[in-house]
């Protein structure tokens, strides 16, 4: 199951407000602007800052979106 469209248009990063991209396949919400992922955990964003986690922590090939 997927986040519906709905939910996604109004999530926003907790940490400076700006847009997420959802990555379905890796389950995670980025934050471009800020660097980080939030994790999706079944089908419940977990958008607690502590959460967050740098983009760099992804392996390089999954670092593309």
């Amino acid at each position: 199951m997927a986040l519906p469209e709905e939910l996604l248009n109004i999530l926003a990063c907790p940490r400076c407000k700006g847009d997420l991209i959802y990555i379905r396949d890796k389950s995670i919400l980025v934050c471009e602007r800020c660097g980080v992922y939030y994790p999706v955990e079944d089908d419940i964003p977990v958008l607690l800052i502590e959460e967050a986690k740098p983009l760099s922590e992804l392996p390089p090939a999954q670092q593309e979106f």
